[in-house]
């Protein structure tokens, strides 16, 4: 596998298709461009997923995120285009993808995209004592 730079996400088999699970992934380095200043952006982006019939793997996610390193974009068109890439990818049961971006011009911004296969329900949540 390549160690630069690439859009191509590599899937695999999910090995529990019979059972939703959630997959975290925390990415504390994103960086991107500002598409006015030409400035780097820092973000950490948080994927949460319950996968369907296919899994992300996960050194093609890295290489995928580090595509956006040299790119001008807005933080809500990135977070967009993650999402829709990755559903293009894996086709999840659910996916949210949470980016927060350091402060630019004394100003948080957090993206939150998300998307649901339409038959899919979430599990009732347990409460342990």
């Amino acid at each position: 596998m390549s160690t630069h730079a690439t859009k191509d996400l590599e899937t695999f088999i999910n090995p529990q298709p019979d059972r939703d699970f959630t997959i975290h992934f925390e990415i504390p380095e994103f960086t991107c461009l500002c598409p006015k200043t030409g400035q780097p952006d820092f973000a950490t982006i948080t994927i949460d997923y319950v996968p369907a019939e296919l899994c992300v793997e996960l050194k093609s996610l890295k290489l995928y995120m580090w595509s956006f390193r040299d790119r001008g974009a807005f933080h809500e068109a990135i977070t967009n285009e993650i999402l829709n890439d990755l559903v293009s990818a894996i086709y999840p049961s659910f996916m949210r993808i949470h980016a927060e971006f350091n402060v630019r011009g004394g100003i948080y911004t957090t993206i939150v995209v998300e998307h649901r296969q339409p038959e899919w329900r979430a599990p009732e949540r347990v409460e342990l004592p």
